[in-house]
Formats: C-alpha cells, structure tokens, sequence
C-alpha cells in the first residue's frame, strides 16, 4: 500500500482479510462485521489528522482491527455467560467466505472457535495471526504491545491449551468418512450404532439458544449422548411418521458438517474424533439466530 492511498481505498482492500480476523477472534460473524466497519470509521478519522502519517495502511488496520476485536472479546464474555445453555461460535457456509476471510483454513473450524473461548483475548489474538496469518512474533508484539518472547509464549501456551501440534501441516476437513457413517445411521434410526461410534468419554455441546429446546448443558459420556438422541429420533417419528429424521452434509467453515433435520427445523453438528476413529466431541448448533449465513 503506497502512502497515496487513502484510508478508504486501503480499507475495502484489507476488509476480508480483517474479516477474518475478527471472526476467528469472536466466533460471530456479525459482530467481526461490526469490528471491521469500527475500523473503517477509525481510518477515516486517522486520515483526517494532518498531523500524524500512516506509513502503512495494512499494518495500522490490522493492529486496530486486533485491539477492537480483543476489547470487544471482552465486553462479550459477560453476554455469553448470560446465555441460555451452551454457547457455540456461529457456522459460516465456506464457500460464501471470500479467499483473504478463508486464509489458509487454519483456526476456522467450529471445534477450535468454540475451544479459543478459554483463551484470554491477547492470548487468542496472537495464536490467530500467527498460525492463521503468519505473523511474526515481533510484529505480534508491535500489535498487542508485548515483546517478541512474551507473544511466543502466549502462543506456545495456546496451542497447548488446543492442543494445536505447532509442526502439524493445516487441518482440513477430516474423518469425513465417520460423518458419512453417523448420517446413515441417524437416518435409519441405529441407535446402537451411534452408540458403538461414540468414545467412552464424548462430550455433546447443544446450542438452541433458549429459542429451541435443546440440552441445557453439556452432555458427557457415549450413554447420556445414545439417550439424547433416542429422544430426538422418538419425538421426530410422532412430528412426521413418513420422514422423522433426514441428514446430509455441507462444508461449513472450511470442514465438513452434519444438516440434521427434524421437527420441521435444521440442525448443524459437526464432530472430533479420537486417534481411533471414535466420536469425542459433538457440537450441535439448533439456534436459528446463528445459522442465517448457511444454506440449509
């Protein structure tokens, strides 16, 4: 970006890049929108101060797009502690997400969002441009005001706390197969197969928002998930006797997921699996609020 360029024009270039950004920061992609507009306002205001000069856009929209972006992970930490059952991050459709949004992948599926929500907001912002947009440490540190060592320990913390292998190649959409198997299953109302698919240990986090019925809390162990969804398919039959239960499979933030239909509304699950093969975590998304930008 030449020093001619102005504020605007440096904005509507950078804008799917901080897009991205911002919704792997807040896991909304409405409020990632609100962030970027804030930045674009921000911009103009700077470009108006005669008195001070932008060396480079591309930096300066990054670094307030970060600082927005943290303060506003804050802000909604005391919102989501409020909602109604569990909180899991909104599902884009992949191919709606413009290339400079999409990066290369990293950090964009539901099951990481959803796992950077117990990461401190500058914590989660340096794991995000640095393993999704390749920023160094010292550029991290000019951003969040830490220095180089303080931000590679921030991240070194981080990718343990995922659980992220730092020398893994980026994930893509995986154990598509498994998901493949579970769809059929649901379909033909195998319970017991669901079941035989399922770790010990699984956990199923439910999001309905407290708009549609759905389990108030997560649920552990491959018995309590068996009963919920014999619930779901029991129910499904008495609503529509012909069809309880249809599912299939979109890309959804970059990796593959599960469209459960049933009593007349969509769901969206995707799922995690052990080294095995088995089922170790489902996240269910049934608020209608948070599935507007899929096409179901």
């Amino acid at each position: 970006m030449t020093l001619g360029v102005s504020a605007t024009v440096a904005w509507q270039s950078e804008r799917n890049r901080l897009l991205g950004i911002a919704y792997r920061m807040l896991g909304d992609f409405g409020h990632a929108e609100d962030v970027v507009s804030e930045v674009a306002i921000d911009a103009v205001r700077q470009e108006r101060q005669a008195e001070v000069t932008v060396d480079s856009w591309p930096a300066w929209l990054t670094t307030v797009c970060v600082r927005r972006s943290v303060d506003r992970v804050r802000q909604l930490a005391a919102v989501r502690e409020e909602y109604t059952g569990p909180w899991l991050p909104e599902p884009v459709d992949t191919s709606s997400l413009p290339e400079e949004t999409v990066a290369n992948r990293e950090l964009l599926s539901l099951t990481l969002l959803h796992l950077a929500e117990q990461l401190a907001p500058e914590a989660r912002a340096a794991l995000v441009l640095h393993r999704a947009f390749g920023m160094s440490a010292p550029e991290i540190g000019d951003i969040l005001e830490k220095t180089p060592a303080a931000v590679r320990q921030l991240i070194s913390r981080a990718e343990r706390r995922l659980e992220i292998d730092p020398e893994a190649p980026v994930p893509r959409a995986k154990d598509r197969a498994a998901l493949e198997k579970l769809v059929n299953a649901i379909e033909q109302g195998q319970i017991q197969t669901v079941v035989a698919m399922l770790d010990r240990d699984a956990v199923l986090w439910a999001d309905g928002g407290g708009t549609v019925k759905s389990a108030m809390n997560p649920l552990f162990g491959a018995v309590r998930i068996a009963r919920f969804f014999t619930g779901i398919l029991g129910k499904a039959a008495v609503f529509d006797p012909m069809q309880p239960v249809s599912a299939h499979i979109i890309e959804v933030n970059g990796g593959a997921a599960l469209v459960l239909r049933h009593h007349g509304r969509s769901d969206i699950m995707v799922i995690n699996t052990c080294p095995d093969g088995s089922i170790r975590e489902l996240r269910q998304l049934s608020n209608p609020d948070k599935l507007t930008r899929l096409s179901l």
